[in-house]
Order: C-alpha cells, then sequence, then structure tokens
C-alpha cells in the first residue's frame, strides 16, 4: 500500500483489511465544515457562508453478496452495526452513529433498489460535538462509497447534499438546513461558499491570502437533536406564518414590526432577517478584502446569536470576546454551528496566530476546567471518492 493518503485514510483501509481479509475497492471522503457567518438562516431559505474544511470522514468499503451492511466505526471503539439495506429500515436501538448510517444508506435506497450489500469502515477527524458538521461529513462520505461502489456515479453535489439532508430530518429527526450537506459535498480549496439555500446556487469567495481559519472549541458539546435547535425552527416558521411570507427569508425589519408577536419569536425573527443581510454584506467584505468591516458583521452577529436567538453560552461569549480581542479590526470572532456549546471561529491574519493561542491559554477553561480545543484549518475541497486496486493504491 503506497503511502498516498493520509493517516486516518490508511488506518480505514488497514482495518477494512483486518476485519474482512481483503483490500477495499472504494475509499471516500467528506469534510467537515466551519460557517464562517449566517446561522440557523438555512432552513429559512436564508444565506450562509461556510467553509469545507481540511478535516475529514474516510469509508472504506466494498461489495457483499447478501444485501446487508456491516459498518465498522473505528472512532467508537470499533463498534459494529450490521443491517438490511433497506429503503425503510428500523432505528438501531442505542440510535448514535449507527442510525446516522442505516437513515442516510435508506434515502440512496430509494433511488437504487440495486444496490449492493456492502461491508463500511468508517474513521475521521473531525470533533464530533463541536459544530463542525461530523454528522454531515460522514453522510456525504457515506453517499460517496455507495454511488461508487454501486457504479451510478451520476448524482451531482447538490443531489447526494439533499439526500443526506433527508436522512437528518426524517430518520435521524434533527430539522436541520442544507447548509452543512451542501458545504462537506461542493466545498472549494481557499474558498468560502455563498449558499442560497432555497435555489441551491452556490458561489465560491476566495479567502484572502495569509488568513487563517482558528478553531476553538469550549469542549461543551452540544447535540441538535436533543437541543432547541428544532424549537427555534418551530419559532421561525410562525414568524413567517404571521408576516403571510414562504420564509422568513422574504421577510424585512419593517413587516416584522409591523406584525404582533411573542416577544421571543419576534426576537427570533429578527435575528434571521439580520443575519440574512450580515451574510450578503459578509460576503462583499470578503471579496474586497475588508477585514474591519468583516469583523464587525461577525461581531454582530454573535450579539445577535446571543441576544435574539439565544443560542450561546457563557463559554462560547467567552472564546469569541478572547479572540476579538487579539483580532481586533484584522478580522472577527464568532460562534459557529448550531449553538448550545460547540466551537468559535476567528478570521485572523496568520501573524496573529501564536497571540490568539496564547489569550485561549491564559483566558480559557471550560465550565470542567480544561483549556480550549484549537483546531488551525484550511478551506478544502468537497466530498470525493476513489477506486482502489488490490494492493490500496487509488485505481487508474
Amino acid at each position: 500500500m503506497t503511502q498516498q493518503f493520509p493517516p486516518t485514510a490508511l488506518a480505514a483501509i488497514q482495518a477494512y483489511q483486518e476485519r474482512h481479509g481483503t483490500m477495499p475497492t472504494v475509499l471516500a471522503r467528506a469534510p467537515g465544515r466551519v460557517n464562517l457567518i449566517g446561522e440557523h438562516t438555512d432552513y429559512n431559505d436564508g444565506f450562509v457562508l461556510p467553509a469545507a474544511i481540511d478535516r475529514n470522514t474516510w469509508v472504506a468499503a466494498g461489495t457483499r453478496s447478501d444485501g446487508q451492511v456491516l459498518a465498522t466505526a473505528l472512532d467508537e471503539d470499533q463498534a459494529e452495526d450490521l443491517f438490511k439495506l433497506e429503503a425503510n429500515p428500523p432505528h438501531h436501538p442505542e440510535s448514535g452513529w449507527r442510525d446516522h448510517v442505516r437513515g442516510t444508506l435508506a434515502q440512496l435506497v430509494a433511488l437504487a433498489p440495486n444496490l449492493p450489500g456492502m461491508n463500511l469502515v468508517i474513521a475521521g477527524d473531525v470533533p464530533m460535538g463541536a459544530g463542525l458538521s461530523s454528522s454531515a461529513s460522514l453522510a456525504l462520505a457515506l453517499l460517496r462509497a455507495a454511488q461508487t461502489l454501486s457504479g451510478h456515479e451520476t448524482r451531482s453535489g447538490k443531489q447526494l447534499a439533499r439526500l443526506a439532508q433527508q436522512a437528518e430530518n426524517q430518520f435521524v429527526g434533527c430539522q436541520c438546513g442544507i447548509m452543512d450537506q451542501l458545504a462537506s459535498a461542493e466545498g472549494q480549496p481557499g474558498h468560502a461558499l455563498l449558499i442560497d439555500c432555497r435555489s441551491l446556487d452556490t458561489e465560491p469567495v476566495s479567502l484572502p491570502s495569509g488568513t487563517a481559519l482558528l478553531i476553538a472549541h469550549s469542549r461543551v458539546r452540544r447535540g441538535l437533536v436533543d437541543s432547541a435547535y428544532n424549537e427555534r425552527r418551530q419559532q421561525c416558521e410562525a414568524a413567517a406564518r404571521a408576516m403571510s411570507v414562504p420564509a422568513l427569508r422574504d421577510a424585512t425589519l419593517a413587516m416584522l414590526a409591523a406584525t404582533e408577536l411573542p416577544d421571543t419569536v419576534m426576537r427570533r425573527a429578527r435575528h434571521i432577517i439580520t443575519e440574512n443581510q450580515r451574510v450578503l454584506a459578509a460576503t462583499q467584505a470578503l471579496r474586497s478584502g475588508d477585514m474591519q468591516s468583516l469583523g464587525e458583521l461577525m461581531a454582530a452577529s454573535h450579539a445577535s446569536m446571543r441576544d435574539d436567538f439565544e443560542i450561546t453560552t457563557p463559554a462560547i461569549d467567552q472564546l469569541a470576546s478572547l479572540l476579538q480581542g487579539v483580532v481586533g479590526s484584522a478580522g472577527g470572532a464568532r460562534m459557529t454551528g448550531g449553538g448550545f456549546g460547540g466551537c468559535v471561529i476567528a478570521l485572523l491574519p496568520q501573524a496573529l496566530v501564536p497571540a490568539a493561542m496564547a489569550a485561549l491559554e491564559a483566558g480559557y477553561r471550560s465550565p470542567e476546567g480544561l483549556p480550549a480545543l484549537v483546531y488551525l484549518c484550511e478551506a478544502g475541497p468537497g466530498a470525493a471518492s476513489v477506486h482502489l486496486d488490490a494492493t490500496g493504491t487509488m485505481a487508474g
């Protein structure tokens, strides 16, 4: 086996060989993502500005003849799940990663009844529960692996993203939007991705040269299904109905002011309306290299998430404040992800990274007394898969 793949991918290939006595025939990869600005706007048909990151879920895969799937998760102490490949599988009693696998593959079965049974070994380095879309990364890697195994690699990144979203909404039970899946499917190196979540149009936005993506994990683990995420979505939909618009993307602050709503619902809607405006303004700031304006927009986004949408935590607020204090007018910092814990993203010059790391070490401890976990990332490519030959080398 040549060393053409990173260690996480090689671990998946080796574990597959040890478990099944043969090499996998397909290797798939899909990245996590970090959202630069535009939180909870996706399921309101709005705009978001994420970037795929250079941390991935890898799936080593091969076919089997009994119509079943045997999935092995290296990051879960090599736990396994054996189930029949079908369009309406039962939930696993322990749910978790197993339900993500079952629900994701079920979406593809509904479109491709002749999908073969398969052996899968899953490994990754996208932090779980951090707001970096480990679940979307897993889903896109599974879909890329499965469609490559089946020989029908005709579905676009957008189509696969839709299938992954359906799995979350209809099987796992999280009413998420399309941002995470589409960013994982269509990310581009060195670029953020402006996504219109209604049309699914995407537009790459170049990140200024010398800009670092510093992600600080609060160590407060979050879980979207068990959090108030679905409640926020219901509140947004209620506000849209009250203003007689298809979604809050179509609402304005003037319309909101003219509508009688409970205070909580009004504030939820105000966040979405102003956040959409901030995404478009931030895109223009990035294009023109105006990092001061970008930082001001990121700060306003964080304040809106804290005060109107109420999805930050004291730990997250502290992280954002520490990082913004270092960045000053040279960039920005804000919570990233669905909220209720997770991470803060800072866009800053590479030269300020040591000072930012020092500030985090000196000034932050989690509720359990632990320092922040810091990930320095680059904007990376979207999901892909390759065929492997009998030596575990990329075929062709």
